[in-house]
Parts: C-alpha cells; sequence; structure tokens
C-alpha cells in the first residue's frame, strides 16, 4: 500500500469521526428496519360531527389544533373522572392544588429544575453515547443508565430489616 492511500484513509475517517459530533444524540435505538408500516404510529381522527351551528365555529388558525385531532392526555382524564379543561390552564397551579404545592415547596424550590436536569442529561447523553458505535443496530439505554438504576428487592430487604412496614412484591428473578 502506498502512503498516499494511507493518507487518503486517515483523512477520511477523521472527516467522518467529524461528522459524528453533530449528529443527535439518542440512546434508544426505534428503527424497526422491517420495510413494513408502524401500526403504532397510525393514529386516526376522532369522528367527524356537524356543529348545531356553523357561526359557532372557530376561525382557522394555520399550525393550530383541529375538533378532529386525538388528545389522548385530555381522554384520559375524562376517562378517570377529571376536568380535562384544566390541562390548558397553563403553567399556573390551580386552587385546588396551591396547598400540595406550598407544602412540597417549603424548604424552597427552583423554578428552573426542569431545564436544568434536561441540560444535564443531554450533556450525560452526549458522554454515553460517544463511543456506541456497533455494526448490528443495539439498545444502549439501559446500559448508559444502569449505575442509576435502583435494586427494588436490596431497598425491600433493607426496610424490612430496620422494621418499616412494606408490601408484598413479587419474587426477584
Amino acid at each position: 500500500m502506498r502512503a498516499s492511500h494511507l493518507v487518503a484513509i486517515l483523512a477520511l475517517g477523521v472527516l467522518s469521526a467529524c461528522s459524528l459530533a453533530d449528529r443527535e444524540r439518542t440512546l434508544h435505538d426505534l428503527r424497526t428496519n422491517s420495510g413494513e408500516p408502524e401500526e403504532f404510529g397510525i393514529l386516526p381522527n376522532k369522528p367527524l360531527e356537524a356543529p348545531e351551528s356553523f357561526a359557532e365555529l372557530p376561525t382557522p388558525t394555520p399550525g393550530g389544533a383541529n375538533r378532529t385531532d386525538q388528545t389522548p392526555k385530555a381522554d384520559a382524564v375524562a376517562a378517570l373522572g377529571g376536568n380535562p379543561a384544566r390541562l390548558a390552564a397553563g403553567d399556573g397551579v390551580g386552587a385546588g392544588d396551591q396547598a400540595l404545592v406550598a407544602r412540597a415547596s417549603r424548604f424552597g424550590r427552583n423554578p428552573q429544575v426542569r431545564a436544568q436536569l434536561a441540560a444535564e442529561d443531554e450533556e450525560f447523553r452526549k458522554r454515553k453515547s460517544l463511543f456506541t458505535f456497533s455494526v448490528l443496530p443495539t439498545d444502549e439505554y439501559y446500559n448508559a443508565y444502569r449505575r442509576q438504576a435502583l435494586d427494588p428487592y436490596l431497598w425491600l430487604q433493607r426496610y424490612r430489616a430496620a422494621g418499616a412496614r412494606t408490601p408484598t412484591a413479587p419474587p426477584g428473578n
């Protein structure tokens, strides 16, 4: 092999490594590679209904919600007996939840905790996904977060040894 060939191969390797720096950092491999449509990716719309009066229809908003769009969270809240309108109330705390929020934040709270956690998790995923290349698609999510997972049976034994009342648990594998 000539030296020029070796230099060209090394240059291609360096260029391809540079392109990996800006790739999306995902640890879950959700590709199906089957060539068939994903049956859970198809969401049917709600049935069309004629309104009592066409004058009561809202004005169309480009990119906005449609009356026939699926609303799974609101549907779940309604099915469990809740008020789906409270989901769209905004970021404010409802009157029924103010006592709970006041009690939970009695020692102080950081209003930016979600943004801070998202940034720290993004940095963690960048570090963990640097050297996860494999020929076959693999799911690296559980390997990356393995050290942060709790062993439920270890903690069950510790609480029982301390005399705390614990519920029954299925046998461990």
